[in-house]
């Protein structure tokens, strides 16, 4: 699915110039990501959903649970499910995810989105919104959307100061989604860089002059049935 691409802009310098595309040279490569160290979390989502915040409309037809050991994310409009502590530091967050399409009422082939290192500037308590994404414009976090746009566009930006700043972007069909396949993503904050990789491939890769080093973890959608496992987070050293 994903080709191999990478991304590594100034965000000072994209701000300033308006776009990340002038500042593409703006810093050095990330090519260091340390090792796998203390696992912080584990989660398989066997029995009850503990442990996360859904932020999403409850209605009937809406369900965000732990359903046949996975956590059915199944809305018809935006969620999110975000772990309810907060991580710091250099961090390796991976996972198995789906979306299904075999004609739910819900099903959708699109937002296959994350966000992490989110905090509000404003409030120390995080979890406050409703679930539609612009209640999160003020946020400062990463944002991946894998397949946004009803699987025409694939996004990476950084929020901060108010702004949403597009860091990348991927059209090609092979950087977008399948229906019904099992992707392993990775996420990855190490030493000033964040990056994503699905199924091995980087996906979007950037060092950021001012980074996140702390926050909250969520998974995003909008509009679609989605299914996680087997989450697990670990120290990198």
């Amino acid at each position: 699915m994903m080709k191999a691409a990478v991304s590594s802009l100034g965000l000072a310098l994209a701000l300033a110039a308006g776009g990340p595309a002038r500042a593409a040279e703006a810093a050095p490569a990330c090519t260091q990501w340390g090792e796998r160290g203390v696992l912080l979390h584990q989660d398989d989502f066997h029995g009850p959903l503990t442990g996360y915040v859904a932020e999403y409309e409850r209605k009937p037809g809406n369900a965000i649970a732990s359903r046949d050991g996975r956590l059915l994310i199944d809305v018809d409009s935006g969620a999110t499910v975000w772990l309810d502590k907060p991580l710091s530091g250099n961090l390796l967050i991976s996972y198995t995810r789906r979306v299904v399409v075999d004609g739910g009422k819900n099903d959708r082939l699109s937002d296959f989105n994350h966000f992490w290192m989110a905090r509000d500037p404003q409030n120390a308590n995080l979890f406050t919104r409703s679930g539609k994404f612009e209640d999160y414009d003020k946020l400062d976090l990463y944002y991946v959307g894998v397949g946004g746009n009803t699987n025409t566009t694939t996004r990476f930006r950084r929020y901060g100061d108010g702004k949403r700043v597009l860091l990348a972007e991927h059209l090609d069909p092979a950087q977008l989604l399948e229906p019904n396949r099992d992707y392993q993503v990775e996420i990855a904050v190490y030493a000033g860089c964040t990056r994503m990789r699905i199924d091995g491939k980087p996906l979007f890769s950037f060092r950021d002059p001012q980074p996140l080093t702390r926050g909250y973890f969520g998974f995003r959608t909008t509009w679609s049935r989605q299914t996680i496992d087997n989450l697990t987070i670990h120290q990198l050293k």
